[in-house]
């Protein structure tokens, strides 16, 4: 970066045309997976919705996984700071069972509302490899662990398995369940994995 960016805008600040050309691409992006499946969204397709060059895009993003994390980033951030630090029994303070079956309402609304970005950032074993997952996944280890599971690690994942974004799109979709009914389901679960 150059000295006279650098004193304009600070070290580390993003200058005020790269925050627009951000803006813009996920602006563009969340219009495109929401109108289709991620899967079918291209990087041209993102640069041109945006109006930027394919340079500006993967100057910024290798892939429109990247770009799907970037808009998911705020949404699972507040999340994940409700599950570490917010009251119970989502927060810590409930028995495990409690907070299970709260992280899968949680979660449910995040789906509800997010399915298609989801769906854009977990696209086969890259589901495993993102933060967030490896976060749900270690919440859903250690509540297992303190539930007197046999095998907590084992578990994890068989737990986590029901939030996948294919098998919710699938329930609401093909199958027309509501979130609400998944919800109550899950808690079922929850209540007998844990209890």
């Amino acid at each position: 970066m150059p000295t006279e960016d650098l004193l304009a805008n600070g070290p580390g600040r993003e200058r005020a045309d790269a925050a627009r050309n951000r803006a813009k691409i996920l602006k563009a992006a969340e219009e495109l997976f929401a109108a289709r499946p991620a899967a079918d969204v291209t990087m041209e397709d993102i640069a041109k919705a945006a109006g930027v060059g394919r340079a500006t895009l993967y100057r910024r993003y290798p892939d429109r996984s990247a770009i799907a994390v970037a808009l998911l980033d705020e949404h699972e951030r507040e999340l994940q700071e409700r599950l570490l630090t917010g009251p119970p029994p989502l927060g810590p303070g409930a028995p495990p069972a409690e907070r299970l079956a709260a992280f899968y309402a949680a979660m449910t609304d995040l789906l509800d509302r997010h399915a298609h970005l989801v769906l854009g950032t977990e696209v086969g074993h890259s589901r495993f490899t993102t933060g967030p997952y490896r976060l749900w996944r270690t919440h859903v280890r250690i509540l297992a662990e303190q539930a007197g599971a046999k095998d907590p690690d084992a578990l994890a994942d068989i737990l986590l398995a029901p939030l996948a974004p294919e098998v919710f799109l699938h329930q609401t979709g093909e199958l027309g369940l509501s979130p609400e009914r998944i919800t109550e389901a899950l808690k079922e679960q929850a209540r007998r994995a844990l209890s």
